[in-house]
């Protein structure tokens, strides 16, 4: 079932055309990865999709709502959250406030537990509960972004270059933590440059170049697409 369907979707940034009627679905359960080089358009597609930049024409769908005219906090209450790249943590708060914000839309008195649980996901934040996110090393800050992020209880995460200055020891950490979020029941857009990574663990994927999406398929058969290979796994 497509829990999230783009339709033909067009933004312009003044004169520059940044997405060109593109159009992806994300199907509950899967991991769908989305690649392309250095201002192809994939952060673009990320913050439209949320409606934190307007989109010109085209639709997003959404659990089988038009959520074109929707807000992004109603987006977001409606069950879809990103993590954004760069992470963006607060940092003069602590780890644990981090995560109190980002169950503030919700109302029900399971929040605590939820935050144990992020401590059990991630063990090094539960060891630095208290101190000011700025503090945080690159790949903790990452870990307390998607964190942050799941405390909403997505059904749909959007995760915007998680790998991004991050060792690769800890990356590696990462996208087994993704795989995990994954297999809890999270459906999950993803966009990264590590283009190996990525499509070793989608289900699907999507090559986006100058804001059109030019090629889909399984993982598996992006990663044996000649093409794919030389542009994306320096191969």
């Amino acid at each position: 079932m497509s829990l999230l369907t783009v339709n033909n979707l067009h933004v312009f940034y003044g004169n520059i055309h940044a997405l060109r009627g593109l159009s992806l679905e994300v199907n509950e359960g899967e991991i769908v990865s989305l690649i392309g080089a250095n201002g192809a358009g994939k952060t673009t597609l990320l913050v439209s999709i949320l409606n934190q930049i307007p989109h010109n024409e085209g639709d997003v769908t959404l659990f089988g709502q038009n959520t074109n005219s929707f807000s992004t906090a109603r987006i977001v209450k409606m069950g879809m959250t990103l993590v954004p790249e760069g992470r963006r943590v607060f940092a003069r708060s602590s780890v644990l406030d981090n995560l109190v914000l980002g169950a503030y839309f919700r109302k029900d008195n399971d929040i605590k537990q939820d935050m144990e649980r992020m401590f059990t996901l991630f063990p090094r934040l539960s060891e630095r509960r208290k101190q000011p996110a700025g503090t945080l090393s690159g790949g903790e800050q990452q870990m307390l972004a998607i964190a942050r992020a799941l405390m909403s209880r997505p059904k749909i995460l959007l995760l915007d270059e998680p790998s991004m200055g991050l060792s690769p020891i800890i990356v590696k950490q990462i996208f087994r933590t993704i795989q995990e979020i994954n297999r809890s029941g999270v459906t999950i857009l993803l966009v990264e440059q590590n283009a190996n990574l990525a499509l070793r663990i989608a289900n699907r994927g999507y090559v986006l170049e100058t804001g059109q999406i030019v090629l889909s398929d399984t993982g598996r058969r992006l990663m044996a697409n000649e093409n794919v290979k030389k542009a994306y796994l320096g191969e």
